[in-house]
């Protein structure tokens, strides 16, 4: 804790501008917030935001709940609210693992079937590979003038580590039940034979992800092996191929899921808090205090590497 604080007031002392801080407040129920309009029926917005991981997030203090935890939450307590009418996503994310985005993509297609609910997805700033994935079961996709998409593809990422273990004099050896139980290692460099298997494995996970995005989405087969380049694609290249169905902002995702649900425009636009936020309005991605952005070791800039593994995520900078 002492080195935790030690290097949080570094950060503090060399940032140009003073940080702030969130008070967490994971601990509190959701309740609904009203952000605008008026009457019992209602339109739910759900940030999908950061990293897309069933893992819980390490805040300065605590603990914080997954995003797959906190938005399977907001789905379970709007499904028990018969006034709850639409759905809108605000997404934020490059991605994330593959089995979170999946659980994603999961939950949001069985409330939507359950409810028959329409569902509309809102693409910010990015909006890549398994942040697309999750919004695959929206009847419409609106991209924000300058989203970045696309990036429809699988990735392993493997740290390695024998470098520095050579430099440092230190080695690993690891005495297994098979040839293969120690593949992937960060120890050693992979065999051609574990590449081969390595590659099969992506190509089962992306050719699942190709198959959701042909069955949700109306691209042409030349389209379909543009995206399949695993490439990003600008707003209007994606609306071109097919990938989103409109370019505008949350005001008119908002009105959209209010047409599909056959709502006035008046209908009451609320989300789930665990906390009430003053001078609360729809850009606001927490369910917590507002405030800003919670101290991190990463702001400092001492991020850990990525855990090996398999990933729907965009990683321009690895």
């Amino acid at each position: 804790m002492h080195r935790l604080l030690a290097l949080a007031l570094a950060g503090l002392l060399l940032s140009a501008c003073a940080p702030r801080f969130v008070l967490d407040r994971g601990d509190e129920p959701l309740r609904e917030s009203v952000l605008s309009g008026r009457g019992a029926e209602k339109v739910l917005l759900v940030n999908l935001r950061g990293m897309i991981s069933d893992a819980p997030s390490q805040g300065l203090f605590r603990k914080k709940p997954s995003l797959v935890e906190e938005t399977v939450a907001q789905l379970k307590m709007a499904e028990k609210d018969q006034n709850v009418r639409a759905l809108v996503l605000l997404i934020e994310s490059p991605g994330g693992t593959t089995a979170a985005s999946d659980i994603l993509y999961h939950e949001i297609a069985a409330y939507k079937a359950r409810t028959k609910v329409p569902v509309v997805a809102c693409f910010l700033g990015l909006a890549a590979s398994g942040a697309y994935y999750a919004a695959l079961p929206a009847e419409r996709i609106v991209a924000h003038p300058t989203t970045v998409t696309g990036s429809v593809g699988t990735i392993f990422l493997q740290p390695k580590v024998m470098g520095l273990m050579d430099k440092v004099g230190v080695e690993v050896e690891a005495y297994t039940s098979g040839a293969h139980k120690d593949m992937a290692s960060m120890f050693r460099e992979a065999t051609p034979e574990e590449k081969a298997m390595i590659n099969s494995i992506i190509a089962d996970l992306n050719g699942r992800f190709l198959a959701l995005v042909k069955e949700n989405r109306p691209l042409s087969e030349a389209a379909l092996a543009e995206v399949a380049t695993a490439r990003v694609f600008s707003a209007p290249q994606a609306l071109a191929l097919g990938l989103v169905d409109s370019i505008g902002y949350v005001d008119d995702a908002i009105k959209t899921a209010k047409e599909l649900a056959g709502l006035p425009e008046e209908a009451t636009v609320i989300a789930y808090r665990r906390a009430d936020l003053p001078d609360d309005t729809v850009y606001n991605p927490y369910t917590a205090q507002a405030g800003g952005e919670p101290l991190r070791l990463v702001d400092l800039g001492l991020s850990a590497a990525p855990a090996t593994g398999f990933y729907f995520l965009w990683t321009p900078g690895q």
